[in-house]
């Protein structure tokens, strides 16, 4: 019989190092920020530098001043590894963790890589166009609706191939859609919907270009 120890075993030797890396590497980064917001290091302005010269600021690619020479250009995937706070850190880190190995099963590593930056870049550009507010974005929600978008694309074409019914597919486009109303709603209009939605279409495309190829055989 599994016990619970044995299936904790099973689920740490499948992840990927990969997966882990950035996942490892995104709480890395926001427990040095939560420890200089508590204090224990740094200095409580931590955060805040943070956001300021790696957050997403649209205003950068109008005529606002920047930190640095590139920052207009390395925001574009520097916000992906920022988070604000362990609540928004732990919701994506799982839903990566998840996503990322049906991914990675259909076109390995370097397929996952190119999926999760096309959607970060993707991510950024959707903010960048749409949004209208001067606020920062700072996540990796981008990237994973992204994986999301690559998911349902090969969902898509498979079940398409099989001749049976895409109505799965359709619900869950219509479940991420009302999931991000009502996130937009509870959230008082703060959601970076545009974030997710520029990572979705991204991930769709890079999905299609990866591996365009139906697969009923996995359904």
């Amino acid at each position: 019989m599994t016990t619970g120890l044995d299936q904790i075993k099973l689920s740490l030797r499948r992840t990927d190092w990969v997966v882990a890396s950035i996942i490892g590497l995104c709480c890395l980064i926001e427990t040095a920020l939560v420890a200089a917001d508590l204090g224990l290091i740094g200095s409580r302005l931590w955060r805040s530098q943070a956001y300021q010269f790696g957050g997403f600021w649209p205003g950068l690619l109008r005529d606002w001043q920047a930190n640095y020479p590139t920052q207009p250009y390395a925001m574009f995937g520097s916000y992906a590894f920022l988070h604000g706070g362990w609540v928004h850190l732990v919701i994506n880190m799982i839903t990566l963790y998840s996503l990322g190995h049906a991914i990675l099963d259909r076109v390995g590593r370097l397929g996952f890589l190119a999926v999760y930056l096309a959607a970060i870049l993707g991510g950024a550009a959707g903010y960048g166009l749409l949004n209208t507010s001067p606020q920062p974005m700072v996540g990796a929600s981008g990237a994973l609706f992204g994986l999301a978008g690559a998911w349902v694309a090969w969902l898509y074409i498979d079940r398409f191939a099989a001749q049976i019914g895409l109505w799965p597919v359709a619900r869950i486009v219509a479940l991420l859609i009302a999931m991000n109303i009502v996130m937009w709603w509870a959230m008082d209009g703060q959601l970076a919907w545009q974030t997710h939605l520029g990572g979705f279409v991204a991930g769709w495309i890079m999905a299609l270009l990866l591996d365009p190829r139906a697969r009923p055989e996995d359904l």
